[in-house]
């Protein structure tokens, strides 16, 4: 029988923290639903101060990559922005606004006002192989299909999962026809209802969990590593969950397969996710800017069917970040982060990866 990495318990891994985390980010999906704290509303001075501040980012940089915070100078969306990036790193771990500027502008208009907003969060992170500074979350599998390129750029029903990379962000410029509600639910939550229900399987989840890079491998790196989907570090739980890439490394033979136990811990997380009394689901509208933090929420979306005319398809702009005041983490994270110094960690770099801002999502 293989050796099983994950089940090494490692300087890396910190001890576990026995009994529920509690507070502001514990929270219940059909409360959370009627409270509606979670939208904010850009007023017409915060829209306004975003196109100004967008236009005068124009004019001093061609390229969208060389635009800083400085460039974007915004009084009251700007303290408002940094507001609801405390929120969501130290509260609920989300928010959505609403009204962000979209209507009447070009699309690298858009993109740059989407940029801008992003500065205000973190540095942005590569998203793909490519290089993406930007991401394009739109259906191209009617242009080509390859089995190995990401869910976000298809149709399909992506699972419940956290990204590599502190925060994410989605901006909506074209809903779908039908379905493709973004669903989120509260991983601290799942968390303790797991300490609740099943203290063993959520001590297990504390231990290493192998996980596979498929084909994102940085220079120097194996085919897999262990990272605990539950860390408590410094008095904060940070969580970092995705099955299907955990799934696949039981696929490389010096891993092998899963121990009983995690898998059933693995099935009860998944379980817990898509319960509708712990999840919030919304409908994205033109406009709606979604910002969570992945360390303390799980995502996920409905699988959906597209207008026919190729200017009404399903489109959004994302933004991975990385706030220079993230929580800490503990150092197995940098295999897949690369790094854990806050404001430079997370997203994707493997050899040959260029950073850019794309304009298009090919």
């Amino acid at each position: 029988m293989a050796v099983l990495a994950g089940n090494r318990l490692s300087a890396n891994h910190p001890s576990p923290r026995h009994g529920p985390v509690g507070g502001p980010g514990v929270w219940y999906g059909p409360e959370m639903k009627k409270s509606g704290a979670w939208i904010h509303a850009l007023s017409e001075t915060e829209s306004n101060e975003m196109v100004d501040a967008m236009r005068q980012a124009r004019s001093r940089h061609d390229d969208i990559a060389d635009m800083t915070k400085a460039d974007f100078a915004m009084p009251t969306f700007g303290q408002t922005l940094e507001d609801l990036r405390h929120e969501v790193m130290h509260g609920r771990g989300f928010v959505l606004l609403r009204n962000f500027p979209v209507e009447g502008f070009s699309f690298e208009e858009i993109a740059t006002m989407y940029w801008g907003f992003g500065t205000y969060m973190g540095s942005a992170r590569s998203q793909n192989a490519r290089g993406h500074l930007l991401g394009h979350v739109t259906d191209i599998t009617d242009q080509y299909e390859d089995p190995s390129r990401r869910g976000y750029l298809s149709r399909r029903h992506l699972l419940y999962h956290s990204d590599s990379v502190d925060m994410v962000s989605l901006l909506c410029l074209q809903k779908a026809k039908e379905g493709g509600l973004s669903t989120i639910v509260s991983s601290y939550t799942i968390h303790d209802e797991m300490w609740k229900r099943r203290p063993d399987l959520a001590e297990r989840l504390y231990r290493g969990v192998p996980r596979s890079r498929r084909k994102e491998i940085p220079e120097g790196k194996g085919p897999w590593y262990e990272l605990p989907v539950f860390n408590y570090l410094e008095g904060r739980l940070v969580i970092s969950y995705l099955r299907q890439f955990i799934d696949d490394a039981q696929e490389i033979p010096e891993v092998g397969p899963h121990d009983p136990l995690l898998v059933e811990a693995l099935d009860l997380m998944t379980e817990l996710a898509e319960d509708p009394d712990l999840f919030l689901s919304m409908e994205f509208e033109p406009g709606d800017i979604q910002l969570i933090h992945n360390h303390q929420i799980l995502h996920n979306r409905t699988a959906y069917e597209d207008w026919p005319e190729p200017e009404r398809k399903r489109y959004l702009l994302r933004l991975w970040l990385s706030p220079p005041d993230g929580l800490p983490l503990p150092d197995a994270f940098a295999e897949r982060y690369g790094s854990v110094t806050p404001g430079d960690r997370g997203g994707v770099v493997v050899p040959g990866t260029e950073l850019n801002v794309p304009l298009t999502a090919l």
